[in-house]
């Protein structure tokens, strides 16, 4: 017969061993997924089958090169969350809405993220700019799914407080479309300045709705340079305009991207003054990027390529306003991995994964990134829960 001692040791065994697979690749059991094109895996795609309001936008050629199909991703690949998912050992995070119209949730991740997405609701944008086309899939309706689904998905009160808890809440990137709604029909910046407050207030209030709800680590995006995109040096470029004199890029956009990031990390460090024992991750995605502008033989760039699109129908910097990247427009480049931009808008994929080890594996977060539990997450939320 086995001894006290004997089946003690045996005993912390199996919990030292049952903690080795449940940590392999880190703290995180799930991600979960907010935001617009930037991290949407394929609900505007599956929206698209449901509702006649909605327009499936990333078709082929988009998706070229994720296993030869188009997946409803805005780019010619993976995103920053599939290279997430990947590094924390876990299966790509599939859309929340699958193609016949029901939610599709799973215990390892949800993605709630739509193209075309914004911060503040679509009546306000439609009302505010008079444009028609706002989806209507804001940050609030994202939140409001979530809500529904998540019983669906770990059960009983107390089983999804923990399992919020032990995910990793991915808040976007989210607001950007809230500006680029009007810039893209010409509005001018400094109109559209005063809506920056309300955008932060609009994620800070889902932000604070998710603490509460259980969520004990996130991650918060800011704007990428808006100066540097293809679509808007088409559409605002002009001599009387001031450009970066190293990267070519529009100054006064980039300042205001910046603008919006300040404002986004003041109100982080308020949260997180209140809420000591959640750990509030600032996603540097406007530095993660600039690097690369500022030095693009660095990684592989060259200055003849990096602010033009990859896949467009001519222009200067191969982006058209009247056809763009998509039905309509399927010239693509040679040589993707060779662009930053894929359409004008969107990213290439090399350009994703090259954000993704600067955030993730890179100094580009505050606080760091690390894949290990938290403290407060390893006191807080006990194991038995998943065993």
């Amino acid at each position: 017969m086995a001894s006290s001692s004997g089946s003690r040791l045996f005993a912390g065994f199996l919990v030292v061993l049952f903690s080795c697979g449940l940590y392999a690749n880190g703290c995180y059991l799930s991600i979960i997924s907010f935001g617009d094109s930037i991290a949407d895996t394929g609900n505007q795609k599956h929206l698209a089958l449901i509702s006649d309001d909605v327009i499936f936008i990333c078709g082929p050629p988009y998706g070229q090169n994720f296993i030869g199909q188009s997946t409803g991703r805005c780019s010619n690949g993976r995103l920053i969350i599939d290279f997430l998912a990947e590094s924390l050992g876990l299966p790509l995070i599939p859309p929340y809405f699958n193609g016949k119209g029901s939610s599709g949730v799973g215990r390892q991740g949800v993605n709630y993220a739509v193209v075309g997405a914004t911060a503040l609701d679509a009546s306000f944008m439609e009302a505010k700019w008079s444009e028609r086309s706002v989806i209507n899939a804001s940050i609030k309706i994202q939140l409001a799914w979530f809500k529904e689904s998540v019983s669906s998905i770990c059960g009983n009160a107390s089983d999804c407080r923990n399992f919020i808890g032990r995910s990793l809440i991915l808040m976007g990137e989210i607001g950007g479309n809230d500006y680029n709604y009007p810039l893209s029909v010409g509005q001018p910046i400094d109109e559209i300045e005063p809506i920056v407050p309300l955008v932060i207030d609009a994620i800070i209030s889902t932000i604070n709705e998710l603490i509460v709800m259980g969520a004990r680590t996130l991650v918060v995006p800011g704007n990428f340079p808006l100066g540097c995109l293809p679509r808007i040096l088409t559409i605002y470029g002009s001599d009387n305009e001031e450009y970066d004199p190293i990267t070519g890029c529009m100054t006064k956009f980039n300042k205001f991207a910046e603008y919006h990031n300040k404002m986004l990390q003041t109100k982080l460090d308020h949260i997180r003054e209140r809420n000591p024992n959640v750990t509030l991750i600032y996603a540097d995605y406007y530095n993660a990027l600039m690097q690369i502008y500022r030095s693009p033989y660095e990684y592989g760039f060259t200055n003849d390529k990096i602010l033009k699109a990859c896949c467009g129908c001519g222009g200067p910097f191969n982006f058209n306003v009247s056809m763009q990247c998509g039905e309509l427009c399927k010239t693509v480049c040679d040589e993707p991995d060779t662009y930053l931009s894929w359409d004008g808008i969107h990213l290439t994929e090399i350009a994703y994964k090259l954000i993704f080890k600067s955030l993730f594996q890179g100094p580009y977060t505050i606080p760091e990134f690390s894949p290990l539990c938290p403290a407060s997450s390893q006191t807080e939320v006990g194991l038995s829960s998943y065993i």
